[in-house]
């Protein structure tokens, strides 16, 4: 899973030609590591149709503050630049899974 900052989210994610799903998470938050299997799993799942990448919320403040994120984990998918879809919380993964391929 790749690791985007604030630097990096204009090319990673803005730029990209592919899907994004970006996890809006922080180290202390007990939702945002239990989601995190899940995520990897169905990145290997869905393959090239879309990149999953985490953002820190505490190390890269301004890209959170940017796109309104107020609770974690934020799970919000970007295509074409802009902002698709949006889910806040934890979802198991089959839930996930139906939310991502229904936002492609």
């Amino acid at each position: 899973m790749k690791h985007i900052t604030d630097e990096t989210f204009e090319a990673d994610v803005i730029q990209s030609s592919t899907p994004v799903l970006i996890d809006f998470w922080a180290e202390w938050c007990g939702p945002c590591k239990q989601i995190a299997p899940a995520l990897e799993e169905i990145e290997a799942e869905l393959g090239e149709k879309v990149i999953i990448a985490k953002i820190n919320i505490d190390e890269n403040p301004q890209t959170p503050s940017k796109y309104g994120v107020r609770g974690i984990p934020t799970l919000m998918i970007f295509k074409d630049g802009e902002p698709a879809s949006v889910k806040i919380g934890a979802l198991p993964k089959n839930k996930l899974q139906e939310w991502i391929e229904s936002s492609l």
